[in-house]
């Protein structure tokens, strides 16, 4: 009797810790992170650090209660179609996407797995959302930029560069935010300058330099590289063109500045990254994607590059670099 009751207690032993470790599999949640550039670019790098730090803030562990499937698109539109049909297969329960295209990638691909964009600019008129205030579908999220930002890329272009005549807009169709959202305040602010407006869609990295090549042939040249993916992952090739050609050249996002393009201006990127975090813990805990706001940004930063603007012998203000967030020297 004192045998069978020993056997019995240690089966009881071994079966608890399995027990327990199969609850606690049962506990993990699985959230999918599809981010439009590449997985060695060092802004993707810090956005989704910044992500995986506020999850881990809101008491989520990588390989304990929360598992997190990542995906890079690398600036191309075809394996960011591939990769939101590979993470909606594997059904998660919820889905981080970066950018337009993620984002409507991932809405072809799902209507009930929730979805939290970042860096989408127009989501309602994407169709990813009936109203701000209250999405309704599986998507919600955080927004970039606003249809004004265009206005004040053409202004703080013409303060660093006066002698600029002709802009063009630097866009990837397949990859960038649609044009039309800010073709309207570019024009309305470009021709209260007296600038040109043209734009210059380009597919694929080796016509980059067609195209700069071909703004530079007269004077008074500027450039205005739009949001897009694509431009992110060829920013080196951008940057060193513009340096080439001397074309005074403005860009949404400050990596550009960091990376030694002239001036940048646009929100900050990390921080909707990090309010993502905060959305995914209330799905995960039960809200639905459809019940919370889509948020614009309220932080925003402007950058110059002082060591690009001698370079291109352009002598910026005082005036200017008081207002600037950072100056790079």
């Amino acid at each position: 009797m004192r045998r069978r009751a020993f056997i019995a207690a240690i089966g009881a032993a071994v079966a608890w810790p399995l027990a327990a470790r199969a609850e606690e599999s049962d506990k993990t949640r699985r959230i999918g992170v599809l981010m439009a550039y590449s997985e060695n670019d060092s802004a993707a790098l810090s956005y989704v650090r910044a992500l995986r730090n506020m999850l881990a803030k809101l008491g989520w562990t990588e390989g304990g209660n929360l598992r997190i499937e990542l995906r890079w698109g690398a600036g191309d539109s075809d394996r960011m179609k591939m990769f939101a049909r590979e993470l909606a297969g594997l059904r998660p329960d919820a889905i981080v996407g970066q950018g337009t295209p993620v984002a409507g990638a991932l809405a072809r691909e799902t209507q009930t797995i929730p979805v939290v964009f970042v860096l989408v600019t127009d989501p309602m008129g994407s169709g990813f959302a009936r109203t701000l205030a209250h999405p309704g579908g599986n998507m919600t999220g955080f927004t970039a930029n606003d249809s004004e930002m265009g206005g004040k890329w053409v202004g703080l272009l013409k303060e660093v560069a006066p002698r600029t005549e002709r802009v063009a807009l630097l866009f990837n169709p397949a990859t960038a935010v649609p044009l039309k959202f800010f073709v309207r305040s570019v024009e309305t602010a470009a021709s209260s300058f007296g600038i040109q407006m043209t734009t210059a869609p380009v597919h694929a990295k080796d016509e980059i330099e067609d195209i700069i090549a071909a703004q530079a042939r007269s004077s008074g040249a500027g450039l205005i590289v739009m949001p897009d993916a694509f431009n992110v992952v060829n920013r080196d090739t951008i940057i060193a063109l513009t340096a080439r050609y001397s074309i005074p050249t403005i860009y949404f996002d400050r990596v550009f500045a960091d990376s030694g393009g002239l001036i940048s201006y646009g929100d900050d990127r990390a921080d909707a990254f990090r309010l993502a975090g905060g959305y995914i813990d209330r799905i995960l805990k039960g809200d639905k994607p459809g019940d919370l706001p889509i948020q614009r940004p309220v932080k925003f930063e402007f950058a110059i590059n002082l060591k690009t603007a001698k370079a291109l012998g352009l002598a910026v203000s005082s005036g200017l670099l008081a207002t600037a967030d950072e100056v790079i020297e």
